[in-house]
Parts: structure tokens; C-alpha cells; sequence
């Protein structure tokens, strides 16, 4: 039986591919935007304040993929997924001056916020949505006595985000 050898070149690229981002994988440096975890967002008190915590984490092994600036809120976006931002003073006001977030990823996210927030009050807490805080990002907030000082977010996946303007 012949196989050509461009099939073997074919095949060899495919293998080498898949084993790069296996490794890729194992040492949480996946260079696609899918799986998409979801984030866990963190703020800083100013931007010299978040460029000094991210060279921080970075010498830790959290290191910087790439930053994602839009309409003053400067963020840093972490291999592991962490978000280090800073948000103009407007903008923390909106979302009831939570300096934290656990991110969530949602195909609905505005009908997941408003689920989220329905079933934290049915066990008895406070929960307001907050419909998209940012101008032009799809993200909704859910502001709860749930939780201190976090509040929670949903996001359609990142490959459906639009891009930052």
C-alpha cells in the first residue's frame, strides 16, 4: 500500500499540533478562547495600582495574555482567566461599588442575570441586575448582600464578545 507523502506531512502537522496544545493545556496556557471558565475579576485602586499588582502575580506565575481596554476601564486579562482591572469611580458606582467579581459565561447572559438574582432571592438575600453597566459590553451585573464587596457577572463566551472600542 502507497501512502503519499503528503498525507504523512498532513498527518505528522495534525499530531504535532494536538500534542503543542496539549502541553499547552497542561501548563494552563491554552492559546484558544474555548473552554472559556468564566473569570474571576479583581480591582485596583488606580492604573499605576494595577500595572504594579499585575508585574506582582506575573513574578508569581500568573502571567499577563493580553489586555482588553474599553471606555476607561483598563483591563488586564490573566492566563489562568483572573482579570485585574481598574474602573473609573462612574463606573464601580453602577455596579454598587463592588471591588470584586466572579464572571460567568452564558449563552443568555441578561436571562441568567435575572435567573441568578430571582434564585438568590428565593433564599431570602437582596439581588438587583444591573443591565449592561459598560456601554456596548453584554455583560450583566447581579449586585447581592450575598456577598461582600463581589459582585457577580454574566457574559456570553468570549468568541461572541464584541470587540472593545
Amino acid at each position: 500500500m502507497h501512502v503519499p507523502k503528503w498525507a504523512v506531512g498532513l498527518n505528522f502537522f495534525g499530531i504535532v499540533l494536538l500534542a503543542t496544545w496539549a502541553i499547552a493545556l497542561s501548563v494552563g496556557k491554552n492559546p484558544l478562547p474555548w473552554p472559556d471558565p468564566g473569570s474571576r475579576i479583581f480591582a485596583a485602586s488606580s492604573p499605576e495600582a494595577k500595572a504594579a499588582i499585575v508585574e506582582l502575580i506575573s513574578k508569581h506565575g500568573v502571567e499577563e495574555r493580553f489586555e482588553v481596554n474599553s471606555s476607561g476601564i483598563l483591563r488586564s486579562i490573566m492566563w489562568d482567566g483572573t482579570i485585574v482591572n481598574y474602573s473609573p469611580t462612574a463606573f464601580t458606582q453602577k455596579v454598587g461599588n463592588a471591588s470584586s467579581a466572579i464572571g460567568l459565561v452564558s449563552n443568555e447572559p441578561l436571562i441568567s442575570a435575572q435567573n441568578a438574582a430571582r434564585f438568590l432571592r428565593s433564599k431570602g438575600f437582596k439581588a438587583e441586575v444591573i443591565e449592561s453597566a459598560e456601554p456596548g459590553m453584554p455583560v450583566h451585573f447581579v449586585i447581592t448582600d450575598a456577598m461582600l464587596g463581589t459582585a457577580l457577572n454574566f457574559r456570553p463566551p468570549v468568541t461572541q464578545m464584541p470587540a472593545p472600542k
